[in-house]
């Protein structure tokens, strides 16, 4: 089954929806917690109140059991990359919004509502905003997003996720006909 891409409703934003199975308290963990973050996003902690720190420590090579090598123009991630950003707003398990890269000077950031829906399954909308008007940016975020999505929809139904970089590289082809069609 193909997820549904994600869209860029404005300059600078990124957005997603997808039904997952849950309930939100479940996806919550998946989205705070250091070690269930760390399967399908990155590990380090979010701490639990406004203004908290949140960590990310990305390994994409620990997504998955697929022994891939890492395209050249993410080399630089190869060994695992860290940043840290800061939460903006925290109302377990319905809303969380952190900074992102805050330390690089291009502080963006980046939303996750959970709407509980019928029959155990909760709506994520995630969105990530003022990433600027870079495509390249924009092409590597929206792939991004969709990846790491991806993952975490199988790790939620108990499947065996995809290698990241694969993924990732084809999301890129994908989202790069979709920025030149805006």
């Amino acid at each position: 089954m193909t997820k549904k891409h994600g869209i860029f409703p404005e300059p600078g934003t990124v957005k997603f929806e997808r039904m997952l199975p849950g309930p939100a308290e479940r996806i919550w963990d998946y989205l705070t917690k250091s070690e269930l973050k760390a399967k399908w996003l990155s590990a380090g902690d979010v701490e639990p109140r406004v203004g908290g720190n949140v960590e990310f420590i990305f390994k994409h090579s620990d997504l998955s059991e697929a022994n891939e090598s890492v395209p050249e123009k993410y080399k630089h991630m190869q060994d695992g990359t860290y940043f840290k950003g800061r939460v903006l707003e925290w109302d377990p398990p319905r809303l969380l919004r952190y900074t992102w890269g805050e330390e690089t000077g291009e502080e963006s950031v980046v939303t996750y509502e959970l709407i509980p829906k019928k029959n155990n399954k909760v709506l994520l909308i995630l969105t990530h905003v003022r990433l600027g008007d870079d495509p390249a940016i924009l092409i590597s975020v929206g792939a991004g997003w969709h990846t790491h999505l991806d993952i975490l929809i199988d790790r939620l139904e108990e499947k065996s996720p995809k290698g990241f970089w694969s993924v990732h590289s084809q999301m890129e082809k994908e989202y790069k006909n979709r920025i030149k069609n805006i």
